[in-house]
């Protein structure tokens, strides 16, 4: 199963609504590994490193460190974009579906944007 980092803003009822469906997932928030008021390059150094896929509301600026990244021949687990205005629900239904339908390192270099 992917392992998720939760970023620093992310919505945490999401985060919260994933785990009273399943328990067994493995996420983290920045603020659990003391990453809070660091860089997304950091951000994104230390999901790598923990092989994390990244979970944000952070359209303007993480996309582009992402692929900085790729382009850079360096890791990047992956990163799942959603909206600030997407449904609650809807987002965790389409988190629960990747979790369940990608294998560990499936979303390796690629963006994803919620809901689907």
């Amino acid at each position: 199963m992917l392992k998720l980092l939760a970023d620093e803003n992310f919505n945490n009822t999401i985060v919260r609504g994933l785990l009273r469906r399943n328990p067994n997932i493995d996420i983290v928030r920045v603020q659990d590994v003391g990453l809070s008021g660091q860089d997304d390059p950091t951000v994104l150094e230390w999901a790598a490193e923990e092989n994390r896929v990244l979970l944000t509301h952070d359209v303007a600026t993480i996309t582009r460190y992402a692929y900085e990244r790729v382009t850079q021949g360096q890791p990047m687990p992956g990163v799942i974009e959603i909206g600030v205005d997407a449904p609650i629900g809807q987002v965790i239904e389409d988190i629960l579906i990747i979790l369940e339908c990608c294998e560990d390192r499936e979303l390796e270099g690629q963006i994803r944007y919620l809901p689907l």
